[in-house]
């Protein structure tokens, strides 16, 4: 996105040992992994719009690198569950390509995941979701799985929120988000031969481009206000992805897996 050196958190992960994958297991196998591998980790994402320059399972593709790397750190703590290939994105409908699940099929996936893993002696659950328009149904399973299985514990997580600081240190646009500097870098780091280069475009990158219904939903200290990305950007995007670099998705991701690996390791002291 720029010139200066990306942003780093101390002791990023520099593991090698390859992720432990539930699907690439035998039953027999699965079953010695709920003993030694106590947390299982969904990749959550979506398949939608990204704009011009980036595949329709950017979030995916994130949440996967992400709980991949995660799941290596743990080196053996924990194993990767089934992904979540499609979320709730009505609001990319518009654009082509865009499937979406309602609120209640994914939440009924979720929780349908959730208790097959149960009934095979999991207790512990992330979800790691790539995906914001996931984030609403994912805290509701949550709630609802307190009264449904009191002895289960399911935590979920987003990718780029959880490295906000570190984004908001990259240069962003005023408006940014969606397919702009910090999901185009991310990209550029995990999967760049996704990534086509030479149709990244800007979209949407001040609040002045925005009608005034646009505007009033992007105010965070307000109340939330769903609209639909056609309405916020004619291109699907949400700042300038052509400033994103791999050493500043590096950054990110880094950052991001730092902070779930520290919360796994404690969680499993508790």
């Amino acid at each position: 996105m720029s010139a200066r050196p990306p942003l780093r958190l101390a002791g990023p992960p520099v593991s090698d040992q390859p992720p432990l994958r539930l699907a690439e297991m035998t039953t027999e196998e699965a079953a010695a992994a709920v003993t030694a591998s106590p947390v299982v980790i969904i990749p959550a994402g979506a398949f939608e719009q990204h704009g011009p320059g980036m595949p329709l399972a950017t979030d995916t593709i994130r949440a996967e690198g992400v709980a991949e790397r995660v799941a290596a750190e743990l080196a053996g703590g924990a194993v990767i569950g089934p992904q979540l290939p499609v979320g709730v994105s009505p609001h990319h409908l518009a654009f082509a390509g865009t499937v979406t699940l309602t609120t209640t099929t994914l939440a009924a996936v979720v929780r349908e995941y959730v208790e097959s893993l149960y009934r095979h002696g999991w207790r512990k659950v992330l979800v790691v979701t790539g995906h914001g328009g996931n984030n609403a149904t994912l805290a509701t399973v949550a709630q609802d799985l307190l009264t449904t299985h009191p002895e289960l514990q399911f935590a979920w997580t987003p990718v780029t929120a959880l490295a906000s600081d570190v984004v908001s240190g990259l240069g962003v646009s005023e408006v940014h988000g969606h397919s702009g500097e910090a999901e185009t870098a991310q990209m550029l780091h995990l999967a760049p031969h996704l990534v086509r280069t030479g149709r990244l475009a800007a979209g949407t990158t001040h609040t002045s481009q925005l009608d005034p219904l646009s505007r009033l939903a992007r105010q965070s200290s307000h109340p939330a206000l769903a609209v639909r990305y056609d309405r916020l950007s004619r291109n699907g995007v949400l700042g300038d992805p052509r400033r994103a670099t791999a050493e500043d998705g590096q950054a990110v991701v880094d950052a991001v897996v730092v902070r779930i690996v520290a919360f796994v390791k404690e969680w499993l002291e508790v």
